[in-house]
C-alpha cells in the first residue's frame, strides 16, 4: 500500500522526513514552504541544511528524549511572523536496524490564527456581558426605587429588560459592531404600536450606533414611546411622533443628535407633568446621556414633548 499512502499523505500537504539511529535523513517529502530542501547540494539532506542551526538543534535536543519505541514529542515552531508549524517526532523500531525516527511536519497557522480570534472574541464577550449586568443591576435598582408596589416594579422592570434584550439582539446580529439607528428606533417603537407604526415617522440619516450607545438609546426610546402610548396622547390625537437623526461635524468630532418630538392634548401634559419626577425622566435626563458621553434635554411643552439627546459618534463605552 506505500505506493498509494504515501502520495496520498503528501497530498494533505504534510512533511514527512525519516532518520535513522545516528541522525541521518533516509527519506524526506513535502517540506513546507518557509524552509527547502536545496536538490542542487551534491552531499545528502540534513536537518540544519533544511531547516538552518537553531531549529535543527531544537529537533535534535527533543530526538534526544525518545529513548524507546513509541515515544513521542511535539515541538511547536514559528517561522517569521504568522506561520507556526507543529513538528511531531516519534521514535520507531525497525528490525535489527536499530531506533529510527519519524518527524511529520503540521501546518497550524491558521488554527492558531483562529484561537486568538475566539480568545479575544471571547473577552470582548466578557466585556460586554459585564457591562450589561452592570446596566440591569443599576436598572433594578431605580426601578424598584421608583416603584409604589411589587407588581408595579415587575410591570416596569420587565419593559425595560425587553428593550435591553432587544437592543442586543440586533448588535448580536451585527457581530458586535453596533445597530443601526433607524432598526433600533423602528425595533423600540413597533412592539407597542403593532397596528399604528405610521404614527412613528422618522426623518435624517441612518447610523452604526456602537454597542453602547445602541442599549442607551434603545432604552431612553422605549421609556419616550411608553410614556406616549400609555401617558400621552399618541393614540388619542393620532398625530404622528417625528424623530430626527442628525450628524454634525466639528473638526474631527462627529456628533448624533436624535430628536423626539411628540405632539400633545392638555389632559396628556398634565398627566405627564403630575408625574414629571419619575424613573423614565431620571433615565432620559441623567442616565442615557452619562452613559454615551453626551447632553440631554427633556421638555414637557404646552403642546409636545420635546426629547433632544446628543453624544459622539464613537462615545467611550
Amino acid at each position: 500500500m506505500r505506493e498509494f499512502l504515501i502520495p496520498g499523505l503528501i497530498d494533505l500537504k504534510l512533511c514527512f522526513i525519516v532518520q535513522g539511529p545516528a541522525g541521518d535523513i533516509n527519506y524526506v517529502a513535502n517540506v513546507p514552504a518557509p524552509w527547502q530542501l536545496d536538490m542542487s547540494r551534491e552531499c545528502e539532506p540534513d536537518m540544519n541544511g533544511i531547516f538552518g542551526t537553531e531549529i535543527a538543534d531544537r529537533l535534535a535536543r527533543a530526538k534526544d528524549r525518545l529513548v524507546a519505541a513509541g515515544d513521542r514529542t511535539v515541538v511547536e515552531i514559528m517561522a517569521g511572523a504568522e506561520q507556526i508549524f507543529e513538528f511531531r517526532l516519534q521514535a520507531v523500531a525497525i528490525g535489527e536496524g536499530g531506533l529510527h525516527y519519524l518527524t511529520t511536519i503540521v501546518d497550524r497557522s491558521e488554527e492558531r490564527h483562529r484561537e486568538r480570534i475566539l480568545k479575544a472574541l471571547l473577552r470582548e464577550v466578557s466585556h460586554r456581558s459585564k457591562n450589561l449586568l452592570a446596566i440591569i443591576q443599576s436598572l433594578a435598582l431605580q426601578t424598584a426605587r421608583h416603584s409604589r408596589s411589587l407588581d408595579l416594579f415587575l410591570q416596569k422592570f420587565r419593559g425595560r429588560l425587553y428593550s435591553l434584550s432587544q437592543s442586543q439582539d440586533l448588535i448580536t446580529d451585527s457581530s458586535w459592531r453596533g445597530a443601526g439607528l433607524f432598526s433600533l428606533i423602528r425595533q423600540q417603537t413597533e412592539k407597542y404600536l403593532p397596528e399604528n407604526s405610521e404614527l412613528v415617522r422618522i426623518e435624517g440619516e441612518d447610523m452604526l450606533l456602537t454597542p453602547n450607545a445602541a442599549l442607551h438609546i434603545g432604552l431612553a426610546l422605549h421609556e419616550l414611546v411608553i410614556n406616549a402610548v400609555i401617558h400621552g396622547g399618541l393614540l388619542v390625537n393620532g398625530k404622528p411622533v417625528v424623530i430626527t437623526c442628525r450628524r454634525h461635524e466639528d473638526g474631527d468630532t462627529t456628533t448624533i443628535e436624535v430628536i423626539w418630538k411628540e405632539m400633545l392634548s392638555a389632559s396628556a401634559r398634565q398627566a405627564l407633568q403630575e408625574r414629571e419626577n419619575h424613573f423614565g425622566s431620571t433615565v432620559l435626563e441623567r442616565v442615557v446621556p452619562a452613559s454615551v458621553n453626551g447632553t440631554a434635554e427633556y421638555v414637557i411643552g404646552d403642546d409636545c414633548i420635546r426629547y433632544a439627546v446628543s453624544f459622539p459618534l464613537d462615545p467611550a463605552e
